[in-house]
Protein backbone atom coordinates (compact mmCIF):
# COMPACT_ATOMS: atom_id res chain seq x y z
CA UNK A 1 0.00 0.00 0.00
CA UNK A 2 1.56 3.44 -1.11
CA UNK A 3 1.80 6.09 1.60
CA UNK A 4 1.29 8.58 -0.94
CA UNK A 5 -0.64 8.18 -4.50
CA UNK A 6 0.64 10.65 -7.70
CA UNK A 7 -1.50 13.86 -7.72
CA UNK A 8 -2.59 15.01 -10.76
CA UNK A 9 -1.75 18.74 -11.36
CA UNK A 10 -5.68 19.60 -11.50
CA UNK A 11 -6.26 18.05 -8.14
CA UNK A 12 -3.28 19.26 -6.41
CA UNK A 13 -3.45 21.78 -3.92
CA UNK A 14 -2.23 24.89 -3.94
CA UNK A 15 1.05 23.63 -1.80
CA UNK A 16 1.58 21.13 -4.27
CA UNK A 17 0.71 23.35 -6.86
CA UNK A 18 3.61 25.40 -5.92
CA UNK A 19 6.25 22.28 -6.06
CA UNK A 20 4.98 21.46 -9.59
CA UNK A 21 4.84 25.12 -10.77
CA UNK A 22 8.39 25.48 -9.47
CA UNK A 23 9.70 22.48 -10.59
CA UNK A 24 8.56 23.27 -14.43
CA UNK A 25 9.37 26.48 -14.12
CA UNK A 26 13.55 25.19 -13.42
CA UNK A 27 12.86 22.93 -16.23
CA UNK A 28 11.33 25.21 -18.46
CA UNK A 29 8.52 22.72 -19.37
CA UNK A 30 5.18 22.28 -18.70
CA UNK A 31 4.88 17.95 -17.33
CA UNK A 32 6.95 16.14 -15.06
CA UNK A 33 5.09 12.91 -14.96
CA UNK A 34 7.03 11.20 -18.03
CA UNK A 35 10.13 11.86 -15.88
CA UNK A 36 8.76 9.78 -12.76
CA UNK A 37 8.07 7.01 -15.30
CA UNK A 38 11.08 7.00 -17.15
CA UNK A 39 13.04 6.70 -13.27
CA UNK A 40 10.87 4.09 -12.12
CA UNK A 41 11.78 2.21 -15.28
CA UNK A 42 15.45 2.32 -14.93
CA UNK A 43 14.73 0.92 -11.11
CA UNK A 44 12.52 -1.68 -12.28
CA UNK A 45 14.66 -2.47 -14.97
CA UNK A 46 12.04 -2.52 -17.96
CA UNK A 47 13.85 -2.11 -21.01
CA UNK A 48 10.60 -1.87 -22.83
CA UNK A 49 9.03 0.86 -20.71
CA UNK A 50 12.41 2.78 -20.37
CA UNK A 51 12.20 2.91 -23.87
CA UNK A 52 9.21 3.92 -24.48
CA UNK A 53 8.93 7.14 -21.11
CA UNK A 54 12.14 7.99 -22.56
CA UNK A 55 10.68 8.41 -26.39
CA UNK A 56 7.43 10.33 -24.77
CA UNK A 57 9.49 12.60 -23.26
CA UNK A 58 11.95 13.45 -25.64
CA UNK A 59 8.91 14.19 -27.88
CA UNK A 60 7.57 16.06 -25.24
CA UNK A 61 10.27 18.74 -25.22
CA UNK A 62 13.22 16.58 -22.47
CA UNK A 63 16.74 17.75 -23.63
CA UNK A 64 19.93 15.61 -23.37
CA UNK A 65 21.15 17.93 -20.10
CA UNK A 66 18.04 17.00 -18.69
CA UNK A 67 18.18 13.14 -19.60
CA UNK A 68 21.99 13.33 -18.60
CA UNK A 69 20.78 14.55 -14.67
CA UNK A 70 17.94 12.51 -14.77
CA UNK A 71 20.04 9.64 -14.68
CA UNK A 72 22.44 10.84 -12.56
CA UNK A 73 19.63 11.16 -9.86
CA UNK A 74 18.40 7.61 -10.33
CA UNK A 75 21.65 6.37 -9.84
CA UNK A 76 22.39 7.74 -6.94
CA UNK A 77 18.85 7.21 -5.78
CA UNK A 78 19.44 3.84 -6.45
CA UNK A 79 22.86 3.52 -4.92
CA UNK A 80 22.38 5.06 -1.74
CA UNK A 81 18.79 2.97 -1.27
CA UNK A 82 21.38 -0.31 -2.05
CA UNK A 83 23.86 1.39 1.09
CA UNK A 84 20.86 1.73 3.07
CA UNK A 85 19.35 -1.76 2.43
CA UNK A 86 23.34 -3.26 2.61
CA UNK A 87 23.60 -1.71 5.96
CA UNK A 88 20.53 -2.61 7.78
CA UNK A 89 19.80 0.84 8.51
CA UNK A 90 16.68 0.92 10.77
CA UNK A 91 13.76 3.50 9.70
CA UNK A 92 13.65 6.24 12.26
CA UNK A 93 9.88 5.79 13.91
CA UNK A 94 9.47 9.55 12.80
CA UNK A 95 8.96 7.90 9.38
CA UNK A 96 7.03 5.17 10.50
CA UNK A 97 3.09 5.12 9.92
CA UNK A 98 0.80 6.95 11.38
CA UNK A 99 2.23 9.86 9.51
CA UNK A 100 2.09 13.56 10.85
CA UNK A 101 0.45 15.59 8.55
CA UNK A 102 1.22 18.85 7.83
CA UNK A 103 -1.35 21.21 10.52
CA UNK A 104 -1.46 18.84 12.89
Amino acid sequence: MATFGLIEYKDASPQVRAIYDDIMATRKTDWIKELIYIAVSVTNNCTYCIYSHTASAFGKGMTEAMFKELQAVIGMANETNKLVTGYQVEVDERFKPPLRRSGE
